[in-house]
């Protein structure tokens, strides 16, 4: 049976333009509203990820990346109450998170850090193994250093799979297809073709249509455009 599979990057619950109040609520419910098997999430503030079950009615499972830089998580959204749009991730952290349609079986989840000493915030690549499915990847990448994150977190995707294993790699690599060396190496390992966008889903091992990016009107409620990202999805099985 085919899964739908949809990546976004929340941008912190901010919208566009940044509001003072984080619409993190709304995004959840609107990435789920149409019942996705897969849903790779980014840029999600930490004390949001004992959230998302609820707000999705799926299951949740969260990779924290960039840690709080205060005492605590729930110290950090209290500060950043203040006013999300312009605080962001300072002080609450951030994390990947992979919402799944809850009758998918998890073999076992891992966190792989992709970001080495004085390369800036901490970024990781967030793995999932599903029963009869195979190995989905979560990633988000430094601008600055986006070819080389990007390809290091492939190849530990690569080295992670077992032999013939499927996989779905999954996230914000923050360039474009004719950027860097990454989709060259990629398509010469079999993977699908990317969107235009630095958004991605990318699979090897199985069918899968081609990657759909949400216009802008999909992602606006009640008049304010969601994040800086649009999602993308496709099908795949």
């Amino acid at each position: 049976m085919p899964l739908l599979v949809r990546t976004w990057n929340l941008f912190h619950g901010n919208a566009v333009p940044p509001e003072r109040h984080a619409l993190l609520e709304e995004m959840v419910r609107l990435a789920t509203a149409d019942e996705p098997d897969v849903v790779c999430l980014q840029e999600v503030p930490i004390w949001a990820l004992t959230h998302l079950a609820t707000w999705s009615g799926m299951s949740s499972i969260g990779a924290v990346a960039a840690r709080p830089r205060v005492v605590s998580a729930k110290l950090g959204k209290l500060i950043t109450d203040v006013h999300h749009g312009f605080l962001r991730s300072a002080f609450t952290g951030q994390a990947n998170a992979v919402l799944l349609r809850r009758n998918l079986q998890v073999e076992d989840e891992q966190s792989l850090t992709i970001s080495r000493r004085g390369e800036g915030e901490r970024r990781v690549c967030q793995t999932v193994r599903l029963a009869g499915v195979g190995l989905v990847a979560n990633l988000h990448v430094t601008t600055a250093l986006a070819d080389e994150q990007f390809l290091r977190a492939a190849t530990l995707v690569e080295e992670l799979a077992q032999p013939d294993e499927p996989l779905i790699l999954c996230g914000d690599t923050n360039m474009r297809p004719g950027q860097g060396r990454t989709y060259d190496r990629l398509r010469e390992w079999g993977f699908s073709e990317p969107a235009p966008t630095i958004d991605q889903i990318l699979v090897r091992g199985l069918p899968s249509t081609r990657p759909i990016v949400w216009p802008e009107e999909r992602r606006r409620v009640d008049g304010r455009l969601l994040s800086d990202h649009a999602p993308v999805e496709l099908q795949v099985g």
